[in-house]
């Protein structure tokens, strides 16, 4: 069972040899009478209302450092972040495979229809077995297929929020969008997005299907997404959520200098995180630290509450397998920044130059990948 880089990892290794050689009408799944908070901590991925912090549960079938947590723990977990009024919760069949969606519906069960799920479709997994094939599969009947075992093992009738994984680059997107509109008039799926897709992707998508979310990383440590796709968003009317908000703890304080990585870490793979550049990185977490200590927060706090005041449309999933974590992550929605506070973190934030890539070559091959055209 794998979190999402350790997926990526496994899975590019054989990829790279692949590589190489309308408007939909409401379903009757979307009528259904839903009870999802409207407080001040609520925002929109567009006509999608989720809580302002979600949680992502991918590391609840195996931790960073490769052990698996206690599936009950993880229900609590779970359960507590939604008496805490997180009501967004993100997985895909990816993150085990299946074993993480397996742990957020039994987690989620008492109270499936008061909250939103998201997961995501898109590697070439063996539906019968998980075990992982070579590359990326968005064939339209395959979509359908993961949908079916989807459902089942969230033990839900609808998926509220479906992305697409990856880009596959042997599917148009206007296929993707056609097998998504089907299960849409289906009720199975009530809103889709796709995750580190690339921009004219983003565009020939959102013309086909609107879409509602766009989901790629990042944070204080990665803000790559500044450049092309929060514009699109913000024009197109796209909610985006962050994923490692917290920069695989690096925001956390948890990671110094003289860290270093186990085996197996996905960790160790990231350039950004050997020993040199480690060093010259961490000037990021002294200023996470001093602003910490200003407004009397843990530097993870600084780090979410900096995304929440970006955009009113983003909405960070940190994940996490501890409880006190996930309630100081949540509490984040409620520091605030005034306008000289931010403009002053901002400006610190510009002078900081982060060293090292954020994934390895043959895993960051995966993003910002471009569909091709339709015939």
């Amino acid at each position: 069972m794998q979190n999402r880089r350790q997926f990526l990892l496994s899975g590019a290794s054989l990829a790279a040899a692949s590589l190489l050689s309308t408007n939909i009408q409401a379903s009757t799944s979307e009528q259904k009478k839903r009870t999802i908070s409207t407080s001040p901590n609520t925002r929109k991925l567009g006509k999608l209302q989720v809580s302002s912090i979600g949680l992502g549960v991918q590391n609840m079938s195996r931790k960073y450092d490769t052990s698996v947590p206690n599936r009950q723990e993880m229900h609590q977990v779970i359960r507590s972040a939604y008496e805490e009024g997180v009501t967004f919760f993100d997985a895909a069949e990816a993150y085990g495979p299946f074993e993480v969606e397996r742990i957020l519906g039994e987690g989620v069960k008492p109270f499936r229809d008061n909250i939103v799920i998201a997961t995501k479709f898109g590697w070439n997994i063996d539906q019968q077995t998980g075990a992982r094939l070579p590359g990326l599969n968005s064939r339209p009947a395959h979509i359908k297929m993961v949908v079916e075992g989807m459902l089942s093992r969230l033990q839900t009738d609808r998926i509220d929020l479906l992305y697409q994984h990856r880009v596959d680059p042997d599917v148009p997107i206007e296929d993707v969008a056609g097998a998504v509109a089907d299960l849409m008039n289906e009720g199975k799926v009530l809103h889709w997005g796709l995750s580190e897709m690339g921009i004219n992707t983003l565009k020939r998508a959102h013309a086909t299907l609107p879409v509602s979310a766009v989901q790629s990383e990042y944070s204080m440590l990665w803000r790559g997404p500044e450049k092309s796709v929060l514009p699109l968003c913000e024009k197109l009317g796209i909610g985006f959520v962050p994923w490692s908000p917290l920069g695989v703890q690096f925001l956390t304080g948890w990671i110094d200098e003289n860290t270093r990585f186990s085996q197996g870490d996905f960790r160790a793979t990231e350039s950004r995180f050997n020993p040199e550049n480690l060093a010259h990185n961490m000037s990021l977490v002294k200023l996470l630290m001093q602003w910490s200590e200003r407004k009397n927060a843990s530097p993870a706090q600084i780090a979410l509450a900096w995304l929440l005041h970006q955009k009113p449309w983003i909405v960070p999933i940190p994940g996490t397998t501890s409880l006190a974590h996930m309630q100081q992550n949540t509490a984040s929605r409620d520091l605030s920044f005034s306008t000289s506070e931010l403009r002053e973190l901002n400006d610190s934030l510009a002078s900081i130059a982060i060293q090292g890539q954020r994934l390895p070559d043959f895993v960051q091959v995966f993003s910002d990948v471009e569909a091709p055209e339709k015939l």
